[in-house]
């Protein structure tokens, strides 16, 4: 597992209440870069998601490996983080990494399976089969 996720589970550990949990994932949506308006398509929107998400991923092959550069929006705060959680997981990591991680694993670490609506659940699922897609095209 790669050390901004190592951190980011660290954090959650340390934050008792999900109330602050749940102000912790808005920051982190908070601090993600403006993402290109330009990339906000029907192409990268992803289905599934209850609130308007875009993810849009770019192959950076530096000759030794292929990585997915990432950007991402949503309308809804708590969603953004989200995004910004499943991007500390993948960004790191090569193509083949990404599909080979188990990301349910790692996010069952983050305890968000039990404390996120059913859509939000089957959002973040979406957004991570789409990164895994995108990486199995790469």
């Amino acid at each position: 597992m790669n050390a901004e996720i190592e951190e980011l589970i660290s954090d959650f550990e340390l934050l008792d209440d999900w109330e602050d949990r749940y102000r912790h994932l808005i920051e982190l949506g908070r601090a993600l870069p403006e993402m290109d308006i330009a990339f906000k398509t029907p192409a990268t929107k992803v289905n599934g998601c209850a609130s308007q998400v875009w993810i849009h991923s770019q192959v950076k092959d530096n000759g030794m490996d292929k990585k997915l550069s990432l950007q991402g929006d949503s309308d809804a705060l708590i969603v953004k983080g989200l995004i910004a959680v499943v991007f500390k997981l993948f960004a790191p990591l090569n193509v083949t990494e990404i599909k080979n991680t188990d990301a349910a694993a790692v996010l069952a670490r983050l305890g968000l399976r039990d404390h996120l609506t059913p859509q939000r659940s089957n959002g973040l699922a979406s957004m991570v089969a789409r990164i895994k897609a995108d990486a199995a095209a790469a």
